[in-house]
């Protein structure tokens, strides 16, 4: 049977308005669980072209980049409720040896980590990976302006040819500028004979970091931070062969091309590149 409203309201001793306001919660709070639903599917097909590595920031950059009017704090809301979350970075574990009497160059970096184009301003350094029992050893070359990966070497020791390895990549890909500027921490690897004189075979200035102090370098390493927070805690790989392949695709095919970058304004590096060429 239907009865009278305010017959039921005093029935059950609330006020119409109480009731009024119930009702228009409900109607909204439905209408935003279907609007949730819709957006969603959307939502899960950016985390899982990331490789499921982006939090709410980049996902939201990427609603936006495909024309999407949302809010970061709604892009917060479906994530959390459908148990959608960016990887968690861990501590990182230094490599640096600077127990030599090698040359040392000054830091003339400074943390200026910008630079108007590509290719003016690279910054190196070398991390460890563990695979099957064992550590190998990745070196980058990434350019300051566009936060390219422009060279890279991924190998079983710590020897310089590991270094020399990934700037023989980034100087057979890249042109580098006259005056270009070279950063590394005071490695004994950097700054050995046969890597200075690579260097000034290019016309490439040195810059060092200073002792100890990694912040000196800190681009490169936030890229090896999310490099281990996106693709290698949790990876199992047994070969360096097998590594090899996988940071070759997260770093060639991922992260140069299809990541979107806090620092670029949420764009990829390549996209960066392109727009300095």
């Amino acid at each position: 049977m239907n009865y009278p409203i305010a017959l039921m309201c005093r029935a059950l001793e609330i006020s119409r308005n109480a009731l009024y306001a119930w009702r228009q919660r409900r109607t909204h709070r439905l209408a935003r669980d279907r609007a949730d639903g819709a957006i969603a599917t959307q939502i899960q097909q950016i985390h899982e072209a990331s490789r499921a590595t982006y939090g709410s920031p980049r996902v939201h950059a990427k609603l936006r980049r495909d024309g999407v009017r949302i809010s970061r704090k709604r892009v917060e809301r479906v994530m959390r409720a459908a148990g959608l979350r960016g990887k968690i970075r861990r501590r990182w574990r230094n490599t640096t040896n600077s127990n030599h009497a090698l040359p040392l160059a000054p830091n003339t970096l400074n943390r200026q980590f910008s630079a108007e184009s590509s290719d003016k301003v690279w910054a190196v350094d070398i991390t460890y990976i563990w695979i099957a029992g064992d550590f190998v050893f990745l070196a980058v070359v990434l350019d300051l302006h566009s936060r390219m990966v422009v060279g890279w070497a991924l190998e079983d020791h710590l020897r310089t040819e590991l270094v020399l390895k990934a700037l023989s990549m980034a100087l057979g890909a890249r042109v580098p500028a006259t005056d270009m500027l070279h950063h590394s921490d005071r490695g004994c690897q950097y700054a050995s004979t046969s890597y200075r004189e690579q260097l000034e075979r290019h016309g490439i200035q040195a810059s060092m970091s200073r002792r100890g102090n990694c912040y000196d370098n800190a681009v490169v390493e936030s890229f090896f931070g999310t490099l281990k927070q996106e693709l290698v805690h949790g990876a199992r790989w047994m070969t360096i062969g097998e590594a090899r392949a996988a940071i070759h695709d997260y770093i060639e095919v991922f992260y140069n091309r299809q990541r979107l970058h806090s620092a670029l304004g949420y764009r990829t590096p390549a996209e960066v590149d392109k727009l300095s060429a």
